[in-house]
């Protein structure tokens, strides 16, 4: 294709539609001017057009229509170099051979401005050289609602875009609950072969915190911080965010106290700490809510925090909610300040959960990054919110899980026992590992868990018998154990242990669990229905994330898997993902059609 001629033709065809665009605007200007003129004699001529000054002379001394034309057209063209630029580098082939039936309908992946941080996925580990693994627990679920999102719009998200142990805890799973309210939760653990690799384990460990009825919450300060800047206009945004903030209402009594704080431009008061239950006040301050101005979400998150302390309720829950695309162009716009200034203020008891609006619409760019760094660090949870049925899990269904925290800074650590594992590797949490250290430093901050709340990891192991490990042994080793009654321990495959801090409480209590190679399963479909469906849901983000440790799995394989493990699904949620499961299949095939055709010609 002779792209220099496709240039020059176009800029031509610009540069002529600019200059006889311009004539015609002149003419209805001066046209309209004379209609002016002859109604309101007294109005003054409009003013010039001033000369850009960064114009070679021959541009501005065109008429000034004429003059912002060019500039336009030259723009445009400068726009054509660039993307013919592109088009050659990337694959002049693929543009020049003809179209075949079978990918005809495809199309690129949508053009935005979304910021989602790059997930560095875990990497295997010798348990001889490194036995530790630690992390903080997470119970966002914010990286499933988007990757649902991409996917319903027919877009697989980036590589190493997913946080999977949030696509796992998005779901519930039939975990015991504690007997009373002095063990905040109960922990479980099973041992299972793994889908992903032939010869390896797959260790689950599930965490359940004890349940409140959301009757019995007691008193709730909830600040609402608002964003109605422009980028919030669009229908999955701002007039979604009234809807699921009406839901949430409806649910508040009164003895709660509600305050709604909004921020654009600048920042303001919209309802001053109102009875949880005056639903027509806190429904007639939301409908007269518009989206328009800049995004200064920084003076707004300092506003809401003044009016969270002013209406403070001691041993009630004190909270801030802040609803935003996560778009912040002015005021604070260094992330970190904003990340410290909010971990700060959650040591006074406030906290901060983010809900997030409007992936792929606008201008702004959804920040799903900046959302789950905030309530990482203040205390909270982090959701996103794409449909009313999500609104209503978040808001209403596990209303008590996003309003109400059981315990605080909430570590996992395992120690696996060389003489039986050989190797293992951490299934997501990326971003909330921890050092072997940080275990016993009550100063370190981890994650918090909600009433109600059940939490999922996922180990693959293996055995020092595997056939199938990615690791030689080391020629020179010594014994780096102590005790050699523990060495020799054949039956342990793992040593458990958690930390948390009670409500109030400034130290940290430590529950231990031995895990017993004797509860080891021989077969997957022996395995629990929520073992399989949490492996599903895992591989589901692995492979969407290209992961390089996952050999012996497909799309297909899971979708098996998935549907060999619905449960009761009270919600529908398994029945939706497996559903999402096909929509990627098709999608990834579709993918590789465009990149590897089977038949170019």
């Amino acid at each position: 294709m002779d792209y220099q001629h496709v240039f020059n033709r176009s800029m031509l065809a610009l540069l002529i539609s600019g200059i006889v665009m311009g004539g015609c605007a002149k003419e209805s200007s001066d046209s309209a001017q004379h209609q002016q003129g002859q109604s309101h004699s007294t109005m003054s001529a409009p003013e010039p057009i001033a000369a850009k000054k960064d114009l070679p002379v021959s541009d501005y001394q065109l008429k000034p229509q004429q003059a912002e034309i060019m500039i336009s057209a030259k723009e445009q063209a400068h726009r054509l170099v660039k993307q013919r630029q592109q088009l050659s580098e990337a694959n002049v082939m693929a543009s020049v051979m003809p179209m075949h039936s079978e990918n005809r309908h495809l199309s690129s992946a949508p053009i935005n401005n979304d910021k989602f941080a790059a997930v560095v996925q875990n990497g295997n580990m010798v348990a001889a050289e490194t036995p530790v693994s630690t992390f903080s627990i997470d119970v966002d679920t914010g990286s499933y609602s988007t990757t649902r999102s991409m996917i319903n719009q027919g877009q697989l998200p980036a590589k190493d875009s997913v946080r999977v142990e949030e696509l796992i805890n998005y779901f519930s799973y039939d975990y015991p609950a504690p007997s009373d309210a002095d063990a905040p939760f109960n922990v479980t653990t099973e041992l299972a072969p793994s889908p992903y690799n032939q010869d390896s384990q797959l260790l689950r460990i599930g965490i359940k915190g004890y349940d409140i009825a959301a009757e019995q919450l007691g008193a709730s300060n909830l600040v609402l911080l608002l964003d109605v800047s422009g980028s919030m206009s669009s229908h999955d945004k701002l007039p979604l965010l009234k809807q699921a903030l009406l839901m949430l209402s409806q649910q508040l009594s009164a003895q709660d106290k509600v305050s709604i704080v909004v921020y654009a431009g600048a920042s303001g008061i919209v309802l001053d700490g109102v009875a949880g239950n005056d639903f027509t006040a806190i429904s007639h301050a939301l409908n007269q809510l518009t989206a328009q101005g800049g995004t200064n979400g920084s003076q707004g998150i300092q506003l809401a925090y003044q009016m969270a302390q002013k209406h403070f309720i001691e041993n009630g829950t004190n909270r801030v909610i802040l609803a935003t695309d996560g778009d912040f162009n002015l005021g604070m716009t260094d992330h970190q300040q904003l990340v410290d200034y909010v971990a700060k203020h959650s040591k006074s008891g406030i906290g901060l959960s983010t809900l997030g609006f409007g992936l792929g619409s606008g201008n702004g760019g959804y920040n799903d990054h900046l959302l789950e760094q905030l309530s990482n660090k203040a205390n909270g949870q982090y959701a996103y919110i794409d449909t009313l049925n999500e609104a209503r899990k978040v808001l209403v269904d596990q209303l008590s899980a996003t309003l109400l925290t059981i315990a605080h800074d909430v570590k996992v650590q395992v120690e696996f026992n060389p003489a039986v594992v050989s190797e293992y590797r951490l299934i997501g949490y990326e971003n909330r590992l921890l050092n072997r250290s940080d275990f016993n430093n009550d100063a370190v901050d981890a994650g918090e868990i909600g009433a109600g709340h059940s939490v999922t990891a996922l180990y693959e192991l293996r055995y020092n018998d595997s056939h199938n490990k990615l690791v030689d042994p080391l020629r020179y080793s010594a014994s780096t154990v102590a005790d050699a009654d523990v060495a020799i321990n054949t039956d342990e495959v793992a040593f458990l242990k958690l930390r948390y801090k009670a409500i109030g409480g400034q130290a940290s209590q430590l529950l231990t669990y031995p895990i017993s190679r004797q509860q080891q399963l021989n077969h997957l479909q022996q395995a629990s229905e929520d073992l399989r469906f949490a492996a599903a849901v895992a591989g589901f983000g692995q492979l969407l994330n290209h992961n390089n440790y996952v050999h012996d799995t497909d799309y297909a394989k899971l979708i098996a898997l998935a549907e060999s493990a619905m449960g009761q699904d009270s919600f529908g949620y398994r029945h939706e993902f497996v559903q999402l499961l096909k929509t990627a299949k098709v999608l990834s095939e579709q993918t590789a059609l465009t990149v590897n055709p089977t038949n170019p010609y």
